[in-house]
Order: C-alpha cells, then structure tokens, then sequence
C-alpha cells in the first residue's frame, strides 16, 4: 500500500471528527502526494508507512506529564510550542532541506498549531505522518541520486561557475521537485569534484556514491515505528531544553551499557545530526582520547572493520552506528568523518582506532613538574592534569579503604609535589567533560579550609548547598587552573568555586557552559532524561550557558559556534540567585591588569602563540565560507590553497621545535598517522599554555608575596565578609 492508498483508506474510516487534527494532516499530505508515484518506484521495493503503537501512545502522554510537572523549566503546551515542535521535528528529519518542497511545507499549515493538544493526549499520528511523507521524500531523491550516478558522472559538467551552499539549514524551501533535482545535481557535483581533487578515478568514484546511496535507500525503506516515535518525543523533548531527551527500548539498553563503562568500543559518546553521526565528546582515557586524531563535533560518514570493506553510514540510525564501531577488544576500527574543522561535508579523513574497554586507572590524575628561569630566579611548578571526575563506586559500596578517586589522588600527587619543593600549582582541567559531583565538592576541599562548593536548585526553588566540611587544606600556595570550551558540569563547579574564594586564577577560553542536572526516569516504552535541578556557584550566579570566564583569556582552536550550551537550541538561561557567605581569600583586583599585561607582553613574543593564532584565524576563515564553487579549477585551486595553508603551519611548528619540514602533505598525514598510532606520545603542541599557566602563577608570587599560603591569612579569611 502507498502512502496515498494509506491515506486514503484512513480517511475513510473518519467519525463525526473528521474535521480534526489527523485528518487535515492526511489531506495535507494525500493532496501533496504526486500522481503516479508507485510507478515511479521500483516494483519490488514499496515503502510500508509506520504506525504508532498503543505502548508508544502511552509513554507519550507519560513524557507530556513529566515535561509539564517536573521539569526545571516552567513551560505548558501551548498553541505556540506545538509550532516550535513542529519546527524541531523538520529540522531533524529535513535539516538541511533537501528533501521537501515549499508545496510540502504549505500543506502543513492547518496542522502545525494543533500538535501540541495531540502530544498532551498521545495522539501520535499526525508526526507519523510528516515521518511517512518525508521518508518517502527521501526515497524519491535517492532514486533520482542513484539514477543520475547510473547514468555516468562522466555527463556531469564541471566547467560552469556554479556554487553550492555549504550550510542549508536558513536557507529556502525548494519551490518543487524540478528545483529538488537542481539542488540534488549540485550536490552529487560536490561529492564527485571532493572524491576527484583526492584523487579517486570516476569509476571509484561511482561506486562510492552508489554505494552511499543504495545504502541510505535500503534504511528508508526499512524505517521502523520506533525511529519515528523516537524522533518525534526527542522534537517534543528539546522544547524544554537540548539535554532532556527520550531514550526507546533499545536506546535505553546502550545508555545504560555507556553508563557502566563496560562498553569494548572507542570511547566516544555519539549523536545523531542529521544524516550524521556525530561525536559529542570523547570518555578520557578511552581508545579514541589516546589515539588523538578523532575530535568532538567530528561527524562519522563510514565504518570500516580490519579485513573488510568500509561500509559508508550517512542515513543509518544512531543505534546500527554504535553496533558497527562496537566490537571485541584489541581489534581495529577504521572511520571515515568529516572533521569539525572542514570547510565542507566533502572534506573526510580516516582514523583507526584499537578497541578497548575504558579503564578507570586510564582516567586518574598525574602530575608533572615544569621548571621556569625567569631574570636570573627558578620557578618549579607542579602540574596536576584531570581528565574527569571518578570514583570507583563498586570498591567505594565495598568498603574498600584505598578505592580511587579523584580526591584521594590528587590529594597524594599534591602530597609527592610538595616533597618536590614546588613553588605553585597548575590544575589542568581542559577537556575534563565533568564527572562525580560529590568528587567536585570534595576537590575543592583540597584548596579551602571549610564552607560550600556549590548551590543546587529544583523546579521547586529549593536550593540544597553542598559543603566541605574539613578544615584541612592539601595545598595552600598560589594556583592557576586551565579550562577550554571542553571544560564542563563538574569542572565548571570545581573552576567557579576557586575562582569565587578568590583562590587562584582561572585562565584558558570561556567553558562549556553545562549547569544543569539530569534524572533517567523509567517509562512504560523506553525512558525519559529530564532536566530536574540546575548548578549555582557560591556567588550566586549560574554555571549554565555562560559557563566560567576566566581571569586571562587564551584562544582557543575550538569553533564556540558549535560546541557549548550557548550553541545549543532552548537551552536553559544564565540566572542567578542569593550568595552564600563564603570566604574570599585573596583579591586579584588590585593586580589582575598587570597580570593580564604580562601575560598579553609575553604571548605578543611568543612564537608558539602566534602559531596558534595564525591556525584560529585560518579555521576561522573555513567556518565563514558559505559557498563552494563546482568549477572544477575554481575548486582545485582553493584546494591547493587549503592545503598549502596546512603544511605551513604544521612545517612552522616542526622549526620551532628544530624538526626537519616536510616535503608534501601526504608526509604530513603519515606522520600524523604514525603519531596518533603510538599511545606513549604526547600532544606537546599546547604544552606552551601549561608552561603560560607557571609564568602567571610566578607573577602572581611577584606582585604579592601574600599570595605564596592562604594559612598567613587564615584570620583575614575567617573575618572577610561573603562576596
């Protein structure tokens, strides 16, 4: 049966309501559908609508509960938000808008503001309707695809001044299906002009194309009722904010596998973007973290196994993704992505990854020490590098006395610095995606005498304030603490709360911004991730969306248009709410500017620096590209340029550190594949930020003696007022 023949028989079976919501929607998309379309398809292959299930209709009305009574954020189901779920569900199954049509979304009009008084009953048919229409959508344009490639990309003509659109989300609706086949034209043009300036031959070149799409079309065809019910409360779910969400039967079962750490695969935490795969962050001290090459915001476009074929996953649901890069220990998998760097979505590399489990030992602290001469005086700083915030639980419930954590190690790398003689401490926290809370409260426990850490607040507006109570102190000298946009939820808390005691100097790029806290609750069908309390610093102000801003300010490479709660669609504001007294141990105020001029006089001579620089302002111009020409010269010499750009600054870094140049990129990428293959190395690249990290924490010893032990201003302490 076609979706017509589908439509029509629902039709008929209307009451007295007929002129409710699932109606207008089945007119709306029967008039949308073209005469003749099974005709147009393959005889043997006709796509079977999904229907919702009696189970899902229920965890629906369950979810519309849950949303309305327990979630932080205070928002009803209204005329309003059924538009913006309606918005939401497109962007999700047409992002891009590639494959609807204005007449499409025309059609919709009656509908749209009538979904939310559908999702608050669990009347699911009219999204599983627009999921029917759009897959059918994308059948027809992966035929077209397919039959273009058939046809030979030989006929393709490269010599026009074409562009194509990098980034379609804003851009119009395609009038019709004659101005779909254009777009389309324009973007199998994009894939062949990628493959060939690679150098790929045409006939390589057809077959991964046809490859792509014959798989794409295979999983359109086998659409399940769970992708389309998944996809719809994750819609409705996002209006409240980007971290609530709805976990299916099957999606449920890899959260909790993910959440155990008994997963053998890469160490990554995936999402679905689109037709992508894309990697949110990476688990420290897993095989993708050490390997080094794969990068969040990277998207993964195909999956290869050692001694088989690579099996291109653009379209594949999230779960078949996992199942693919999920494998048995010690064996290899290969991705194909498109970096977060690229200037466009033919821009693809390959990385191999070891599979393995992620062990806790691989998350602990370590420590290092750096030595700095500065005007004839030796500076020795301890470095402490925190990847998360852990704690072995199962030994912790156990009754292990020596269970690991992230506390009790540091406390013992403090311990061994100390005997080292260090004169400070830097804290290096980038990257560090957070973690245990409680091991947040307690880190900063290390560095204060007593009082709170961190102020949590529900839906209810109670405010539970967590505290160290030890009046002990592991460490009372001068302490710098590094964070990057990668910087979130229990680093924020831990970054802020020093930052707040007037304990020691933030410095790095402004952090993630992840201020909030979620609770798995169980559904009938599946389970539900809902936002229940939100994260304060001791200030007042809240850790979510602004994150922490550091006293000194290092640029980062990281594209804060893509990655952080500020980038995130309905996140939940900054706010803020009452301080709690709490002690304010030294004030940077009276130096900070002269520490911030040494820094900027230091990093204007520092060659390193000014590498780093030239490389944010080279991915800086990538990002802003809006087109691509499909000009087959036009592109090659952007290319090129590209690609020039790249060897000069990787051979500038090589002279800095007395290394011989290399000759091409492609020796480039070998080395970088050697690198990345051998685990013991280390990224010595940002290793000039730790080293800017002891120069600020030997200024500060510089301006204020004071500043060299809190324990000299224990009464000061005691005695200042809460700020």
């Amino acid at each position: 049966m076609t979706i017509a023949e589908n439509i029509m028989s629902r039709r008929r079976s209307f009451t007295g309501r007929g002129k409710g919501l699932c109606r207008a929607l089945a007119v709306a998309l029967l008039v949308s559908t073209p005469l003749g379309l099974q005709a147009k398809m393959d005889e043997s292959q006709v796509y079977e609508p999904v229907a919702p299930t009696i189970d899902q209709a229920r965890a629906n009305i369950l979810i519309a509960r849950q949303l309305q009574f327990t979630h932080f954020r205070d928002l009803g189901i209204s005329d309003e938000l059924s538009g913006d779920v309606f918005d939401a569900y497109l962007e999700y199954l047409d992002g891009q808008r590639i494959y609807l049509t204005r007449e499409d979304i025309q059609r919709f009009d009656r509908v749209k503001p009538q979904l939310g008084s559908a999702l608050k009953t669990g009347q699911l048919q009219p999204g599983f309707d627009i999921y029917n229409l759009v897959q059918q959508r994308i059948i027809e344009r992966l035929q077209f695809a397919l039959k273009t490639i058939n046809q030979g990309i030989g006929s393709l003509d490269f010599s026009t001044d074409e562009t194509i659109l990098l980034d379609r989300t804003e851009a119009d609706w395609a009038e019709n299906t004659a101005a779909l086949n254009e777009l389309w034209t324009r973007r199998i043009k994009n894939a062949v002009l990628a493959q060939r300036l690679n150098g790929t031959d045409d006939e390589k070149i057809e077959e991964n194309l046809r490859q792509r799409y014959e798989g794409q079309l295979k999983r359109a065809y086998q659409a399940r009722s769970e992708d389309a019910f998944q996809a719809y409360m994750n819609a409705f779910t996002g209006m409240w904010d980007p971290h609530t969400s709805y976990f299916s039967p099957r999606t449920s079962e890899n959260f909790n596998i993910n959440m155990s750490l008994s997963l053998e695969g890469i160490g990554a935490v995936l999402q679905s973007d689109n037709e992508f795969t894309k990697v949110v962050r990476l688990v420290p001290g897993g095989p993708a973290s050490k390997q080094g090459q794969l990068q969040p915001a990277d998207r993964i476009v195909a999956v290869g196994q050692e001694g088989k074929k690579t099996v291109n996953v653009i379209g594949w649901r999230l779960d078949e993704v996992v199942d693919l890069i999920r494998g048995p220990r010690d064996s290899v998998v290969t991705l194909e992505v498109i970096p977060a760097n690229a200037s466009d979505e033919t821009v693809t590399k390959t990385i191999a990854i070891k599979r393995d489990e992620v062990k806790l030992e691989e998350q602990s602290a370590s420590k290092d020490v750096i030595e700095l001469e500065r005007g004839g005086e030796d500076y020795k700083v301890g470095v402490i590098t925190i990847p998360t915030f852990y704690a072995d639980f199962q030994a912790m419930q156990a009754g292990d006395p020596n269970y690991k954590s992230t506390t009790r190690d540091v406390r013992e790398l403090i311990r061994e610095l100390q005997q080292d003689g260090i004169d400070g401490l830097v804290v290096d926290l980038r990257n560090n995606g957070g973690g245990a809370l409680h091991e947040a409260n307690d880190l900063v426990g290390l560095f204060i005498d007593q009082g709170p850490t961190v102020q949590i607040r529900n839906a209810n507006n109670d405010v539970q304030v967590l505290n160290d109570g030890d009046p002990s102190v592991a460490y009372d000298g001068p302490l710098v603490v590094l964070v990057n946009r990668m910087s979130a939820s229990a680093s924020e808390i831990f970054a802020g709360a020093i930052q707040d005691y007037g304990r020691g100097l933030v410095v790095g790029s402004q952090t993630f911004g992840k201020g909030t806290v979620q609770a798995v609750r169980p559904l009938n069908h599946g389970q539900l991730k809902i936002t229940q309390s939100k994260f304060y610093r001791v200030s007042g102000g809240s850790t979510q969306h602004k994150g922490v801003i550091p006293d000194i300010e290092i640029p980062s490479r990281i594209d804060k248009t893509r990655i952080g709660e500020d980038a995130l669609d309905h996140a939940l504001p900054w706010d803020q709410i009452e301080a709690v007294p709490h002690t304010r141990y030294f004030d940077f105020s009276g130096i900070i500017g002269e520490l911030r001029k040494r820094h900027e006089s230091r990093f204007d001579t520092n060659p390193e620096f000014k590498l780093l620089q030239r490389e944010i302002e080279f991915l800086e111009k990538q990002r802003q590209l809006e087109t691509v020409s499909l000009n087959f010269d036009k592109r090659k010499a952007q290319h090129e340029q590209i690609e020039r750009t790249r060897l000069t600054i990787a051979n500038a870094r090589r002279e800095l550190r007395g290394e011989e140049p290399f000759d091409s990129l492609e020796a480039l990428e070998e080395w970088q594949d050697a690198q990345a293959a051998d685990l013991d190395t280390t990224d010595e690249e940002l290793d000039f930020v730790i080293r800017e990290g002891g120069h600020i924490m030997a200024d500060m010893l510089e301006l204020d003696q004071q500043m060299a032990s809190i324990l000299q201003l224990r009464h000061f302490a005691v005695q200042a007022p809460a700020q």
